[in-house]
């Protein structure tokens, strides 16, 4: 996918948007030793990163926050490796299967608390909405199968349904188990009597990284935002881990970025295109990121200030899908670092700023960035 893609200078597509338009083992075992290391992780801080000796990044010390999801294996908020302003997060990856074929993803948050508990997930019940939107894809979850057996998907990157949100089925063997390797293999044991599948109402946020045919883009100079890609290094299939390219975003967010609804923003930012994800804003599943596209220089996705989220990781009107809005200073007016929404609002109302729903070069559609959050820390960025 981002080999074939053109390299764009600094902030690359976003921030060329912009200016033209204004004329400037896997989840399905569901595993008792896996949610045990998944809150050991969540529940500890981190102080370094791995040794660059060792073929990954290393870190400036980490001084507070902590990883919100159990699948973290280690982050540092900055790292001496590269020139960009970002760190990393190391995640754990997950085996899957869509239509006979591997697929490996992450998984983040959830709409179910219990589950959320259980896993080392971050609890967003705004996605259990997109149950009753049809608004998911599914996900399932083989408990007593054979030793090889993954979690079975409905779709990928690359089809018109994918989305990186996923109701979760889970299927028992009434039999002697057998390999299930796609949807038409859990549909045919089931025909036959050999399974049963109940369906939840649970919803995660499990985003496919490696896929049939491709998987995200590294970026091999580490020098901004957007790059060649949002991954640090190659998805380690045998490993069985991923490193994304760690962002900083008000309020106290680290997030990374994984897909998108919309088409020409995907492969300008160099992630998964998700077009089933642009239902989540009328399930009402959506939270609003504000980007910045002039004022003060830093690290926001245009190269300017840190983006604001609406909410935290784990408040209850969380959600790690997110409808992008950008915003630009008028002219004569003094830019200021802006913390939170709230101010947003009170400057836009004012005239101080222009809003733009999705980008200025989208005509005011607003597209939906899955963004989620596997750090918390404190907002180092001051202008």
């Amino acid at each position: 996918m981002g080999g074939q893609l053109e390299r764009l200078d600094r902030r690359g597509f976003m921030r060329w948007t912009a200016e033209r338009a204004r004329g400037i083992g896997a989840l399905g075992t569901v595993s008792v030793l896996l949610a045990a290391c998944a809150r050991e992780v969540a529940d500890r801080s981190r102080g370094e990163g791995p040794t660059s000796a060792g073929g990954s990044p290393s870190a400036e010390p980490t001084t507070a926050g902590g990883a919100t999801v159990g699948d973290v294996v280690d982050y540092a908020l900055s790292s001496e490796d590269w020139e960009g302003a970002f760190g990393f997060v190391t995640l754990r990856l997950h085996a899957g299967s869509f239509d006979g074929g591997a697929v490996y993803f992450i998984r983040t948050d959830t709409s179910d608390e219990s589950f959320a508990e259980q896993q080392g997930l971050v609890w967003a019940p705004k996605l259990a909405s997109l149950v009753q939107a049809g608004a998911a894809g599914d996900l399932y979850l083989v408990e007593g199968g054979v030793a090889e057996q993954a979690a079975v998907l409905s779709s990928e990157p690359g089809r018109e349904d994918y989305t990186p949100a996923w109701r979760v089925h889970r299927v028992t063997w009434n039999g002697a188990p057998e390999m299930l390797s796609s949807v038409g293999d859990v549909e045919r044991a089931r025909g036959a009597g050999s399974v049963d599948v109940e369906p939840s109402d649970i919803v995660v946020n499990a985003p496919v990284v490696k896929w049939t045919s491709g998987e995200m883009p590294v970026d091999g100079e580490l020098r901004e935002y957007l790059g060649g890609g949002q991954l640090v290094e190659a998805v380690d299939a045998s490993g069985m881990k991923v490193t994304f390219k760690l962002h900083e975003c008000f309020p106290e967010s680290r997030y990374i970025v994984v897909d998108t609804s919309l088409a020409p923003m995907a492969d300008g930012m160099r992630v998964a295109h998700s077009p089933r994800l642009a239902s989540a804003h009328d399930a009402e599943a959506t939270g609003r990121t504000n980007v910045f596209m002039n004022g003060i220089e830093g690290p926001g996705p245009m190269g300017f200030q840190p983006s604001v989220f609406d909410s935290r990781a784990g408040d209850a009107e969380w959600s790690p899908y997110w409808d992008h809005m950008t915003y630009a200073w008028g002219r004569g007016v003094t830019a200021r670092v802006l913390p939170d929404e709230p101010s947003v609002h009170r400057a836009r109302d004012a005239g101080e700023l222009d809003e733009f729903p999705g980008t200025p070069d989208t005509d005011g559609e607003v597209f939906t960035v899955n963004c989620p959050v596997p750090v918390v820390a404190p907002n180092t960025f001051s202008g």
